[in-house]
């Protein structure tokens, strides 16, 4: 019975530890998640925040949400852009990368209507909030501290789907952004 109970407590030990994650040795990614601010953007007139969740330590997913909050120096309403982004760098999940992403995006943008007033014939303009979708590639580097933190350099482009018709077809989003790896 001693024997028995024995060998049942040692196993159970064994499988317990064994079961327990080594962090640092098998698993050097332990913090995944990210949240950035791009300071450019800031500058501009604009708000972006950047959530970024960590698949490995060669790969992460996220969503970039832009809000402006300055008419005068940028064009742009909002824009709501998730990606995907490949690391080949030496540490976790930094050092350069390149970025598929998707925008859904929202611009003022002037619009022109022909028009005749007798024997004249002019354009008649009004500005028109048009909203498009479009997909694009970027490219950028990240740093990343020992404590955490991160500062990050990117740039992309992209082009609209739907509204081909209009001033913005092309989209870019990219600037010098500062977060934390928590």
């Amino acid at each position: 019975m001693n024997k028995n109970f024995l060998l049942f407590s040692f196993l159970t030990f064994s499988i317990f530890t064994f079961s327990q994650e080594n962090k640092g040795i098998d698993n050097p990614l332990e913090d995944k998640n990210e949240l950035k601010i791009n300071g450019l953007f800031f500058i501009l007139g604009a708000v972006e925040l950047d959530y970024e969740y960590l698949i490995n330590e060669e790969s992460g997913f996220g969503v970039d949400v832009l809000f402006a909050y300055d008419d005068s120096d940028i064009d742009i309403n909002y824009y709501i852009s998730p990606y995907y982004r490949q690391y080949f760098g030496k540490k976790p999940a930094s050092g350069f990368f390149v970025e598929g992403f998707g925008m859904l995006n929202s611009v003022e943008d002037f619009v022109y209507t022909p028009s005749t007033n007798g024997d004249e014939f002019f354009f008649d303009g009004n500005e028109e909030t048009v909203t498009d979708f479009a997909l694009g590639i970027g490219a950028g580097a990240k740093f990343l501290t020992k404590r955490g933190f991160v500062a990050e350099i990117s740039l992309g482009v992209g082009r609209n789907l739907f509204n081909n018709d209009r001033d913005y077809t092309i989209v870019g989003k990219g600037g010098i952004s500062i977060g934390y790896r928590f």
